[in-house]
């Protein structure tokens, strides 16, 4: 490990040291992270899509219309609250409130940067650590489908009980290949606290490839490849987002478990969402983008992973995988219910298990160095990975012709419709219209002679 990671890194032994104050400013700090995260994500989601359909979006309050989410805020605020009369009045006030504080609280444990000093006290921009931080990240994001199932069934109605039904058989469904994806990451790390993945992943050792020592690529999205698609599509399924806002699907449960909320709680209830997102984003980034640390271009200069600079690669980071998530809805179209558990439970879930066995038999093997033999073997798994889920599952058929279409039809089916359109005239117009003419009009005369 170079000296340089060995002085910015926080240990686990550097928590708990910090004053009250200290500690006070950083919670704050996350949890307006995680507030100004979510109305700046909503309107950079709305903007992105805008662009990507040809529309200006959101412009007018505000400059670039920033204040616009705000606003929209203020205006559900504001709005009459209706309580359904068979509504379980405590659980369903508690509900939004449930899923929101989840989302937030996983932010304690994410880092946003090394230590640095403030106000003359050496200190690391993260809340905590614990030796088990990555547990604490699953029990946050699983916690957060109870928020969805209470809300679908304290409200009394048909249509939110289904919703939050099918919302927490999906949400466990892709909780099990998240924990799986995650167990390769504590696997390779040797650790499962986040300050300490973080800093597995720019250890600066080298790789000989080929006779050639080249410095080896620490993230874990390189590393390993097929965990960081599968923890990536999962965090997409867990969070509600399109192609997987399945929950919420108005085409066929009206606005799904959050159909009878209005006002504030359906905030909370959208706002939890766009927290969740952003969590999620941040948390791919501990686990497999290298954290706080600086892209290869940037690491050239020696003081790009010291001071307060790494906050800002972190940003970037998050950034970039809002971007993904607001251009997969932008994209793709939403699936069904069953293809979506089929994903799940037919694709994910094998393919992960059997990446972990390989993985821990490639970890067994001696005099092969561990980061070799993984790239070797990781990167042509995520390749075959991508290819499994998006190759057609069947050839298309071609397109039968006209005539074949009419051989083909049943017999004592109805009469097929002309194909070019041309429809015959009717012969009750002919026939009316041939009675309404003179029958002594000389055929070549003017009719207004007549």
């Amino acid at each position: 490990m170079s000296p340089i990671y060995l002085a910015q890194d926080p240990t686990l032994a550097d928590f708990g040291r910090d004053p009250w104050w200290l500690v006070l400013g950083k919670i704050v700090f996350a949890f307006a992270f995680g507030l100004l995260a979510t109305l700046l994500g909503v309107w950079f989601e709305r903007r992105v899509v805008g662009y990507m359909q040809v529309r200006p979006g959101p412009n007018q309050v505000g400059p670039f219309g920033l204040l616009q989410t705000l606003a929209d805020g203020l205006k559900m605020a504001f709005k009459e609250d209706i309580l359904p009369k068979a509504a379980d009045k405590v659980v369903y006030f508690f509900a939004p409130t449930i899923s929101v504080i989840c989302a937030v609280t996983a932010l304690s444990v994410v880092p946003f940067g090394p230590m640095v000093s403030i106000f003359g006290h050496h200190t690391p921009l993260q809340v905590t650590d614990v030796p088990v931080a990555v547990l604490l990240l699953l029990a946050c994001s699983s916690m957060g489908v109870y928020g969805i199932v209470l809300g679908g069934w304290a409200s009394g109605s048909t249509y939110p009980l289904l919703g939050g039904l099918r919302s927490s058989a999906q949400m466990i469904s892709y909780e099990v290949a998240m924990g799986l994806s995650i167990v390769a990451v504590f696997m390779t790390a040797g650790t499962m606290s986040t300050s300490g993945i973080v800093a597995a992943q720019g250890d600066g050792t080298q790789l000989t490839v080929f006779g050639q020592t080249i410095p080896a690529p620490g993230w874990y999205a390189i590393l390993l490849l097929p965990s960081f698609i599968i923890f990536f599509i999962a965090t997409v399924g867990e969070t509600n987002r399109a192609p997987f806002d399945l929950p919420e699907a108005e085409s066929e449960l009206v606005a799904g478990f959050m159909t009878e909320y209005s006002s504030l709680k359906f905030a909370l209830f959208m706002l939890s969402e766009y927290v969740a997102m952003v969590t999620m984003s941040a948390v791919t980034t501990t686990l497999f983008l290298g954290g706080w640390r600086a892209p290869w271009p940037i690491t050239i200069w020696e003081g790009a992973n010291s001071g307060w600079w790494p906050m800002l690669w972190f940003f970037g980071k998050v950034i970039a995988l809002v971007f993904v998530f607001v251009w997969l809805r932008g994209t793709l179209p939403r699936l069904r219910y069953d293809q979506f558990m089929r994903l799940g439970w037919k694709v994910l879930l094998p393919i992960n298990l059997a990446w972990i066995l390989v993985l821990s038999g490639l970890r067994s093997i001696e005099d092969w160095d561990t980061r070799g033999k993984v790239i070797a073997v990781g990167i042509p798994a995520g390749i075959l990975l991508i290819a499994t889920i998006f190759w057609p599952s069947r050839k298309p058929k071609p397109t039968p012709t006209t005539q074949e279409q009419v051989d083909n039809r049943p017999h004592g089916s109805f009469p097929l419709p002309p194909m070019d359109l041309q429809v015959p005239p009717s012969p009750r117009i002919t026939r009316v219209v041939a009675e309404r003419e003179p029958a002594n009009i000389v055929a070549g005369s003017d009719s207004r002679e007549v």
